[in-house]
């Protein structure tokens, strides 16, 4: 198909599995290309790389080779300053590489067609695959949704039916997991991972998890 949204992915690893690639081909509106057909006129081209295999000077290379492009970067873990860097040098858009490969694909097309990335034909990303992409526990990445949607530690705390002082702790554990010093850097993160901000009528943001105890992180 013509029309179709090229997608060029470079340092494929081993361990992505058949899945990814199978449903890739199977998406009519996506076609895989090789690197010769980037500068080529027609549809859009999304390029999928790999971190930390393709570090942020070779994005900064392909941006200065294929400006057009866009570029989705897939990490296996990550902190804020890492994708800081991925996204001075170039990068549009950032997926976990353990998403699932429906979801990987609807971020492509999101992003070949200048949509939200937490919009699309399937559900917002798995909550719990991007807080095990990061080092989270999924309770970490709630309340990261809820900070992300603007609700205080208070607010937070009431519909989460824990203390103040708990979600004080998920905070602070988030800023020394994600590197991250302030709070506006840890809401950028959240929206740079495409881990959608909780909405007003949401009650539970999350299917039911365990409550186990949380510690502050050591340095």
């Amino acid at each position: 198909m013509s029309d179709a949204v090229k997608v060029l992915i470079i340092n494929e690893p081993s361990d992505l599995g058949t899945a990814f690639r199978a449903t890739l081909e199977h998406t009519p509106t996506l076609r895989t290309v090789g690197e010769e057909e980037l500068r080529e006129s027609g549809s859009t081209c999304v390029v999928l790389a790999f971190a930390p295999e393709y570090d942020p000077a070779a994005v900064a290379s392909l941006r200065e080779r294929a400006p057009d492009v866009r570029i989705l970067v897939a990490f296996q873990a990550a902190d804020a300053a890492e994708i800081g860097r991925y996204a001075a040098a170039g990068a549009d858009a950032f997926v976990a590489r353990c998403a699932a490969p429906r979801d990987i694909c609807t971020t492509i097309l999101a992003l070949a067609h200048d949509l939200p990335l937490h919009e699309g034909e399937t559900e917002t990303q798995d909550p719990e695959a991007v807080a095990e992409s990061l080092g989270l526990t999924p309770r970490e990445a709630e309340v990261l949704r809820f900070l992300s949607a603007g609700f205080s530690n208070k607010e937070v705390a009431r519909r989460l039916t824990v203390s103040v002082r708990t979600v004080e702790t998920h905070r602070l554990n988030l800023r020394r997991k994600t590197k991250t010093g302030r709070l506006k850097d840890l809401v950028q993160l959240a929206r740079q991972i495409g881990l959608a901000p909780v909405l007003e009528g949401e009650a539970r943001p999350l299917r039911r998890i365990n409550h186990e105890a949380h510690r502050v992180v050591p340095h």
